[in-house]
């Protein structure tokens, strides 16, 4: 069946296989560890990276074929918090800290969830356009306006922290700051001064993140085992919120005109959940919100779904809408 195959492709993916012995690692509490200097050298890289080669590619596109791509992922931007904050305060009965947290980490974008999608679509023979990190930084804005609807619904607009605040914690984290600057950087480079510094930033890339991916492996299985802190409830929302916003993704990006490739792509982008930059922001705004519970939904229950049996989906789908199933 294509749609067995099409998973069996992904699984046996050396990227999601270094993600699975991760986990297999984590589970059976293995000596297997990654210095943390390593791993935010790792995270680094492949910011820096993802956002040059985004740079490169929107110096080549037209104007006017990124802009219906800008607008949908403007209305995800949105979208996305506002949702997973009203099913999680009206369905989960969660409190305002806690579900503003939640949706700050579901209106982010998961990197790993990113690298996996664009090497999986790659590897399809179907590459996406490599202006998609543009749209990763611009999503994270989401965890901006996730920390304003707490605020607002807390009374606190005028007191505590100031939207401006919040905006500059967001600014300063290393995620919009590594793929908005670097896609300056790639921007602005000539092809002579592209080739003396590609072999590192496009050579290295996915040995660099199946290390990268070996690590999330480890720390997923450990946040396992502490679900008992997000219940029944959270493991319906970690899996079914992310096959909800992948379909509409895919089905925006096809709408705005991107390829096979490049739709799946931004389906996974609306997929995926954060558990690096918005944890930082969370801590620092939220302090009273629960790591248990948004940590382990976005990195030990989103995450695995999307890197084993998500990815798949959304590519089938994005096929099948173009016809090509």
């Amino acid at each position: 069946m294509p749609g067995l195959d099409l998973l069996q492709t992904n699984l046996l993916q050396p990227i999601v296989l270094a993600f699975l012995l991760g986990a297999i690692a984590g589970f059976v509490k293995s000596e297997l560890e990654l210095p943390e200097a390593v791993i935010k050298l790792l995270s680094i890289y492949l910011l820096f990276s993802l956002g040059m080669t985004g740079g490169r590619e929107l110096a080549k596109a037209e104007i006017g074929a990124v802009l219906p791509l800008i607008g949908v992922t403007l209305l995800m931007t949105f979208a996305i918090p506002t949702f997973a904050y009203f099913i999680t305060r009206r369905f989960g009965k969660f409190d305002i800290s806690n579900a503003a947290a939640i949706a700050a980490h579901y209106g982010s974008v998961s990197t790993a969830t990113f690298f996996a999608s664009v090497t999986f679509a790659t590897a399809m023979n179907t590459p996406s356009e490599g202006y998609m990190a543009a749209m990763v930084a611009l999503m994270e804005f989401g965890v901006i306006y996730s920390l304003v609807i707490a605020r607002i619904a807390m009374g606190r607009q005028s007191g505590g922290v100031r939207a401006a605040d919040l905006f500059l914690s967001v600014i300063r984290g290393r995620g919009i700051l590594l793929l908005m600057g670097g896609m300056v950087i790639g921007y602005l480079a000539t092809d002579k001064q592209w080739s003396q510094i590609s072999p590192f930033y496009e050579g290295l890339f996915r040995g660099m993140l199946m290390l990268f991916l070996l690590e999330m492996g480890i720390t997923a299985a450990r946040q396992i085992q502490a679900f008992k802190q997000v219940g029944p409830f959270m493991l319906g929302f970690g899996v079914l919120l992310p096959m909800v916003n992948g379909v509409v993704g895919v089905t925006l990006g096809h709408w705005a005109g991107l390829t096979i490739g490049g739709a799946f792509v931004f389906g996974a982008i609306c997929a995926s959940a954060s558990f690096i930059d918005a944890p930082a922001a969370c801590r620092a705004s939220l302090p009273e919100a629960n790591p248990g519970i948004y940590l382990t939904s976005s990195l030990g229950v989103t995450l695995p779904f999307n890197l084993l049996f998500g990815l798949p989906l959304y590519y089938k789908y994005a096929a099948w809408l173009t016809g090509t199933s």
